[in-house]
């Protein structure tokens, strides 16, 4: 699951995105990494783990109403749909 958000160019800068995606792990667990900043520019990444997909789509839920709440609109999707 990966979802893509922006938040319009204001004036001369570039937007600025949000990314979040979930990957298995090797040990069976998974984690949710972020990754923001300007369009262009180097971002920031951070990864939590998670015990199991639930508790990690639950944290993704979290995190993307965040950041819609923030003002950044989802661009596109890949993959299934994460439980509400």
């Amino acid at each position: 699951m990966r979802i893509y958000m922006q938040i319009p160019a204001v004036d001369d800068q570039p937007p600025r995105f949000y990314q979040i995606m979930l990957q298995r792990d090797l040990m069976g667990g998974w984690s949710l990494v972020r990754e923001w900043g300007r369009q262009g520019a180097a971002g920031r990444i951070r990864r939590e783990h998670f015990p199991d997909l639930e508790a990690a789509q639950a944290a993704l839920v979290k995190v993307r109403d965040a950041q819609l709440a923030r003002g950044y609109r989802v661009v596109f999707t890949q993959g299934g749909a994460p439980a509400t």
